[in-house]
């Protein structure tokens, strides 16, 4: 049975789910963040998922980069799986500018997390519910859903 590990859950706000991956963003409001969790049990590293799940999870990032890509125009964009501190399999997809508090370092260390206000919370997961394909929809099957764009 599969269960969010705890510092997960306390840092971040659900999305939504996807076929494979619990899609997460980050309570850091200075960065578009998002985490996909695959939600496989035991699972610590991309390696030891069986390939049809590996293919699922590239094709997952690539899908979270193209949300964060439509709704907030970064620069470049990070993907990383570290795991160094939770060890359950995840990974960041992050929105970078040229301008952003940790540019052009990593975003681990950069400074306290800026949560997002309790009033705009909300709004935030409203939006990135919107740019993803219905709940438990194949990342392989769905394109991208229009809508809101360049906002930030």
């Amino acid at each position: 049975m599969f269960i969010l590990h705890e510092r997960l859950k306390a840092d971040t706000l659900e999305i939504t789910r996807l076929e494979l991956s619990r899609v997460l963003l980050m309570n850091d409001s200075a960065f578009p963040w998002l985490i996909l969790v695959p939600e496989r049990e035991g699972i610590r590293e991309i390696h030891e998922l069986n390939e049809k799940d590996r293919v699922l999870l590239v094709e997952e990032m690539a899908l979270a980069s193209r949300v964060i890509r439509q709704l907030y125009m970064p620069d470049k964009i990070n993907i990383g799986a570290l795991g160094n501190l939770v060890p359950q399999l995840h990974v960041h997809v992050v929105g970078r500018y040229a301008a952003d508090r940790a540019w052009p370092g990593p975003v681990w260390g950069a400074g306290p997390a800026s949560p997002y206000a309790d009033s705009e919370r909300d709004s935030i997961r409203e939006r990135f519910r919107k740019a993803f394909p219905d709940k438990k929809q194949s990342a392989l099957s769905q394109p991208l859903r229009q809508g809101e764009q360049g906002a930030q």
